[in-house]
């Protein structure tokens, strides 16, 4: 009989087949151990101003206080954060888990639409949010069960001076806060001094217990919350831990933390596996501006980076980037979305070391596979699996296929999540009963157990690393009074893999491509909006009337998308 793990006989030296699950009881119980063990150490740094663990720990003290003792928030409880990477995330993050609270993070760029389903679906009764986006939840937030709002600005955390000039040049010189108005809700600097010297709370938790509703648009596109436990973030961390083995020196690590905390790949990746050990988070704010980017990672002294293929192709095309001192850089990693051989080969010759490509799904807190740390150059694979994760492929009939052969991947490990939020068809749909996680993604296995994905199974479309479900896209467009039919695929682009490109079908003769733009664009985050839309007269369809995305992309107009090959998220 075929050994069903052949990747282990060919893992990198001193990695293990097993992990040890119960290191730790929670993420709290591996973040006391972090400020224990690091106290003077950096844990996050943002501005030029940076917070030690042992700071973090009294902020995000006072933060988990407040919630539980004078909110009176219970464990279990939907506490919402809408930030980007700024010193709050996390000590709101870790300040949350303190109280027992499950975390849902939610895009700050998120429509008043989408937030209000996020909101409404995880039955989140308080709420965390940049005033930058405080408009956007004011609009939605009537519809929901959230009662209790704390609000932040740009500066807060950076101390003073600097804190006060960036928020007042934020709202009064760059006017990037729109007029808002949320009753009753607290300012979060304020709500810090107010708990100090209040208890903090002693709440008992497992690995069973509720970390996160991370959510994303599984199987279909409808959102809905992957319900990731302490037990599933604490086994993912340490299984990377276990894959980098001795190459990080606790304490001494600082990793560029460009891609979102709200992110699952950058939750699990960055804030969790630096808390590991004991290293540095420097945020970045927006990666999109490059030439500030590069600054920073000229002024520091970093030894990892995570992101997706765009990012470090950006960074690759500024001229800047070569005059980079790369003498410290021991790890960078790639997921979200296919990487390109040009820019692995680019990023190795510019750095001197490999990018590192591996596979995760929202759905398994998020990394499933990796490739080794030692590979010289680019591989076209993902990898094999972590410690204690398995996976096969499957033919559709359920049946493991042989080596070489394409099937669906499915994973099975202590990082799978326990279901989907209040859905227990959708998770039944992709859940077996032996604990293995459909993914919906088509692969094949070579003899050194090596996985390459090969297609897709679904029509999501992966923009920049983040999935595109053409069900939310059609649902949205098709309520347009001048749409009859719409149909939406990904097409390749140079920058973000893929793009939505819409095939409409008139109601109204005098709808126009900027009037469908402009609909989108107020209905739509930016990601999902499309960059191409073709009007037709009909769309192909099936003998039972389904919309043949399918057929639109093998026309000439528009190729199959290309494998995802992807971390999150490819998580879904």
């Amino acid at each position: 009989m075929a050994d069903p793990r052949p990747w282990l006989a060919h893992y990198p030296e001193g990695v293990p087949a097993e992990i040890d699950l119960q290191r730790y009881a929670s993420i709290v119980g591996m973040f006391d151990d972090a400020c224990a063990r690091h106290p003077q150490r950096p844990a996050y740094s943002s501005f030029g101003k940076t917070l030690t663990y042992a700071e973090l720990d009294r902020l995000s003290g006072r933060f988990a206080a407040f919630l539980a003792t004078e909110w009176k928030l219970g464990k279990g409880v939907r506490f919402a954060i809408m930030l980007p990477n700024t010193l709050q995330y996390p000590i709101a993050l870790f300040g949350a888990l303190r109280a027992g609270l499950a975390v849902v993070n939610v895009n700050p760029l998120y429509t008043a639409r989408e937030l209000e389903h996020q909101l409404a679906d995880s039955g989140a009764v308080a709420i965390l949010v940049l005033e930058n986006f405080a408009a956007t939840l004011s609009e939605a937030l009537p519809r929901t069960a959230v009662k209790r709002v704390i609000v932040t600005s740009l500066g807060d955390q950076l101390g003073f001076p600097k804190g006060p000039l960036v928020s007042f040049a934020v709202k009064h010189v760059k006017k990037m806060v729109p007029r808002w108005s949320l009753p009753g809700h607290l300012r979060f600097n304020h709500l810090l001094a107010r708990a100090a010297g209040r208890p903090q709370p002693e709440i008992g938790l497992g690995h069973d217990d509720i970390a996160f509703l991370q959510y994303t648009g599984g199987t279909t596109g409808v959102a809905k919350g992957a319900v990731l436990s302490h037990g599933n973030m604490i086994a993912n961390t340490l299984q990377l831990a276990a894959w980098v083995g001795g190459l990080f020196t606790p304490g001494q690590e600082q990793i560029i933390t460009a891609l979102p905390l709200y992110h699952i790949f950058s939750l699990t990746v960055n804030a969790l596996f630096m808390t590991y050990f004991g290293g540095e988070n420097i945020l970045i704010t927006n990666p999109r501006d490059t030439p500030a980017f590069i600054k920073t990672l000229g002024r520091t002294r970093w030894t990892a980076i995570t992101g997706v293929n765009t990012l470090f192709n950006a960074l690759l095309n500024h001229p800047d980037f070569a005059s980079l001192d790369f003498s410290r850089v021991k790890f960078a990693l790639a997921g979200g979305m296919a990487v390109q051989r040009a820019v692995a080969e680019r990023w190795k010759k510019a750095t001197g070391i490999p990018l590192i490509e591996g596979y995760g799904l929202t759905e398994t807190s998020p990394v499933v596979t990796a490739n080794p740390l030692d590979i010289e150059d680019y591989t076209g694979s993902i990898g094999m699996p972590l410690p204690s994760t398995g996976v096969t492929l499957r033919d559709d009939g359920g049946h493991d296929v042989p080596v070489g052969q394409a099937g669906e991947l499915c994973v099975r490990g202590p990082q799978v999540m326990r279901g989907y939020w209040e859905r227990p068809e959708e998770t039944d749909r992709v859940l077996d009963r032996n604990g293995w996680l459909r993914t919906g993604d088509m692969a094949r296995m070579d003899e050194k157990g090596l996985f390459y994905i090969v297609d897709r199974k679904k029509d999501m479309i992966l923009v920049s690393g983040f999935n595109v479900y053409p069900n939310e896209i059609e649902d949205v467009v098709v309520h347009h009074p001048g749409v009859l039919e719409v149909a939406a695929i990904g097409v390749p682009d140079e920058h973000s893999g893929e793009v939505v490109k819409l095939f409409v079908v008139k109601k109204d003769p005098s709808l126009t491509e900027a009037d469908l733009k402009k609909y989108c664009h107020d209905q739509l985050t930016g990601y999902k909006r499309p960059k191409y839309i073709e009007f037709r007269d009909e769309l192909p369809k099936s003998n039972v009337g389904k919309i043949l995305r399918r057929e639109l992309r093998q026309e000439g107009k528009a190729p199959e998308p290309p494998a995802a090959t992807g971390q999150p998220e490819h998580a879904r």
